[in-house]
């Protein structure tokens, strides 16, 4: 449908996205450009469908030139705008991010090239300059790729934008003068920070350095240490020290804070107004033991007469506490999702909302979103009705009194017993293997259409009185988990079709498709390892589950699904029209934890005035740059949950050098491999120099080190017992050694021949 031509919207300069003005722009265009669907188009027409005002045009014009003349986009046929294909050329300058390694050089990934592509440009140690990891930098090419096992090579001429002056690092002396060791690898030196005795600071500190002069080859980096954090290994120390790396907002304002307060006192669960009530229905909620808030509920009734299924889906309408531009909106706009830490949870709202006004507890009545959705017996949704509600919870269970029920059910018996000890009604033992009825249902359905199923264990450590690593243990993916994930599933895509049909733009999560060459590696892999695949058909989703599912009771498991999920896209948020790709969705969002996501809040805002008024729309080119800096969120969060948990494992392997352990091969490289402990979540480095039984050399094909003269094999998903040697409690590393001579498969079988 065509759009009036009065319908414009200003570029606009959203507060707080940690994605500058500029970059906004560029990121906007690429993304749209480099859609599967996208059409070639004039530059003014780019812009119309944008969204671009005419007051920004001029320049939008010129990123969409500089974006071409940096070989990012191509001119077309006719001037039209088109994604650039071919290669740039040597003498050529790009834009992208640099990764710095610890060898001193790096890769610079221009903007809207996938990680770990071919098409990153490698960048030696003396062209590197002073640029450090996660910068915006120019980069010349010095050298074309010349084919896909030789990339390109550039200089980087300038540093664009840098992504942070701040970073932590341990506290030191030498002859008298104060450095700081950065931690990980950014740096390979220390940064000079001069008599840092005003800030009291003692060696092994760990402190926050302000870099004034980023080191580059034959220069010193120079900092001012801003914050000391505390003694290197006291407790609460390894968290602060992530929390300030990873820039993570803690404190919430005074006037967040104020409005919170005011939303629980003007709170009355006897008000009721425009809210349906649902408080006489059968609603339950399913969490982890240590949940503490609580934004999904659920309900289910079968029709015998009918053979239909009912569910209801009721969300935490965290939209009427927070309304659009208040100071708690623009919190958790800012904050973009809840960062969960080890130990330590950094709430996207103030606990008075998440925790109280907006959990659903037990026996309260509370204010929801409900998602009403009518089911044939096959589990094919045949109606949807979304409604403002209220409901109160009949009962919190955990997923493990969940699944105690379930695996008593065959037994009536114990299943009396189970029933007795947790104080259950009949009726609340009926509902929950209703639920495990439907949701099984549910779940064969979505595999029918190809949705694809990894298995990727999850490991929850255990922690002593200090916070300090004392154990571990596997968390179940059992049936009780498999329910709720079923249900939340199904309103989430039944929220997104809906918003879909209402011909509105709003943030999707999306997952491209895979790269085809991306399927093809993994389908010879998997054929390497003995499966019945063909890489001419590797994107067929049927044979990829299928290889999923052969694998489930195999020893290479890990190697398996590890394989397929590195050959998968990142999912993230934006408007742009795209499906899931894992999910096998058309159509698909976050609706389910506005608590915890605001991404959802914003779909929880949009169907609420759908709901009110009849009437609907938004911003697309807002969206754009909303799901861009949401996306940059829950990546930093996911970042830094796994830095923290890679600390303390670290500082718990440092007190057990010569510790052996059974390990997989994560990761083969040419100078070695990677293996990780399945109860212990942190990969360590078994140098190829270790192997001294024969000369190894890299078979990037089939992911393995291959000795030249015993034929010996570490390939990825293969078992190996390792011992520890060494932790570096600066750069984060963990080095292993094989503690016994390695046994393979087919050299065994060979000798035997």
């Amino acid at each position: 449908m065509h759009e009036p031509q009065t319908r414009k919207y200003r570029v606009r300069r959203l507060p707080a996205y940690n994605v500058g003005g500029m970059k906004d722009l560029v990121e906007i265009i690429l993304r749209y450009v480099q859609r599967p669907n996208y059409q070639p188009l004039k530059v003014q027409a780019l812009a119309r469908r944008l969204g671009i005002a005419a007051e920004d045009y001029a320049e939008f014009r010129r990123t969409v030139k500089n974006l071409i003349r940096q070989g990012q986009l191509a001119w077309g046929r006719n001037h039209l705008v088109r994604p650039a294909d071919a290669e740039p050329t040597e003498g050529s300058t790009v834009v992208g991010i640099f990764h710095k390694t610890a060898g001193g050089f790096g890769f610079v990934r221009p903007h809207g090239v996938e990680k770990y592509s071919p098409r990153e440009i490698f960048v030696p140690a003396s062209a590197v300059g002073d640029a450090a990891t996660g910068d915006e930098v120019l980069v010349r090419l010095t050298r074309r790729a010349k084919g896909p096992e030789r990339g390109p090579v550039g200089r980087i001429v300038r540093v664009v934008e840098r992504a942070t002056h701040h970073f932590v690092g341990t506290y030191i002396e030498r002859g008298g003068e104060g450095f700081v060791i950065v931690d990980g690898t950014k740096f390979s030196e220390p940064i000079w920070v001069g008599d840092a005795g005003a800030k009291n600071v003692r060696p092994q500190d760990k402190v926050v350095v302000e870099i004034v002069r980023f080191p580059a080859p034959g220069l010193m980096g120079e900092g001012v240490i801003t914050e000391v954090l505390g003694p290197r290994g006291a407790p609460g120390v390894d968290t602060l020290s992530v929390i300030r790396a990873f820039n993570l907002p803690v404190a919430f304002s005074a006037e967040a804070l104020a409005e919170a307060r005011l939303q629980a006192e003007r709170f009355r669960e006897d008000d009721l107004t425009g809210r349906e009530d649902f408080t006489s229905w059968l609603t339950i909620t399913i969490d982890p033991e240590d949940a503490r808030d609580f934004d999904d509920a659920v309900s289910l009734s079968y029709d015998s007469h009918r053979r239909h299924w009912h569910l209801g889906v009721h969300i935490a309408d965290v939209s009427h506490f927070v309304p659009p531009g208040s100071a708690l909106d623009r919190e958790a706009r800012e904050r973009g999702n809840s960062v969960y830490l080890p130990q330590r949870v950094l709430p996207m709202l103030p606990e008075v909302l998440s925790n109280h006004l907006a959990s659903l507890q037990q026996g309260r009545v509370r204010y929801v979103k409900s998602v009403l959705m009518e089911f044939t017996q096959h589990g094919q949704r045949v109606h949807t009705r979304f409604a403002e509600a209220a409901i109160r919870v009949a009962r919190r269970f955990t997923y493990t009194q969940v699944q105690q029920i379930l695996d008593a059910a065959s037994d009536k018996r114990q299943l009396a017993a189970v029933q007795e000890r947790l104080h259950l009604s009949s009726e609340l033992v009926e509902l929950l293997l209703r639920m495990r009825e439907f949701a099984m249902i549910l779940r064969q359905r979505r595999k029918k259409r190809g949705a694809l199923e990894l298995y990727i264990l999850e490991v929850e450590l255990e922690y002593d009185a200090e916070g300090r690593v004392c154990g571990a243990h596997y968390v179940p993916h059992d049936t009780s988990h498999q329910i709720i994930e079923e249900f939340m599933l199904a309103a989430n895509e039944a929220v997104a079709e809906h918003l879909q049909s209402l011909g509105v733009p709003f943030l999707r999560r999306i997952h491209a498709p895979p790269a085809p060459h991306k399927l093809r590696e993994f389908a010879e892999f998997a054929r390497e390892l003995g499966y019945d695949i063909d890489p001419r058909y590797a994107t067929d989703r049927f044979q990829l589950q299928r290889v999923l599912e052969q694998s489930r009771h195999r020893p290479e498991v890990h190697a398996v699904h590890y394989a397929l999920l590195r050959s998968l896209k990142q999912a993230e948020y934006s408007p742009v029209e795209e499906g899931h790709y894992a999910l096998a969705s058309d159509h698909y969002c976050h609706f389910t934890s506005p608590i915890r996501r605001y991404p959802d809040l914003t779909v929880h805002r949009l169907l609420g005035r759908w709901l009110r008024t009849g009437k609907i729309s938004a911003d697309e080119q807002e969206l754009l740059a909303l799901g861009a800096h949401c996306s940059f969120t829950e990546r930093r969060a996911d970042e830094a949950e796994r830095e923290l948990i890679r600390m303390k494992l670290l500082a718990y392997l440092s007190e057990r050098v010569g510790l052996e352990l059974d390990a997989i091969i994560t990761g083969v490289e040419p100078f070695g491999f990677f293996a990780q402990s399945p109860m212990l979540p942190v990969d360590g480095l078994v140098h190829i120099s270790s192997l001294t039984d024969d000369f190894y050399y890299h078979d990037e094909a089939t992911h393995s080190l291959v000795g030249r003269r015993t034929r010996r094999r570490f390939r990825l998903g293969d078992r190996v017992r390792v011992k520890v040697v060494h932790v570096d409690p600066y750069r984060h590393e963990l080095d292993f050694r094989l503690a016994e001579p390695p046994f393979d498969r087919q050299f065994d079988a060979k000798k035997q021949k």
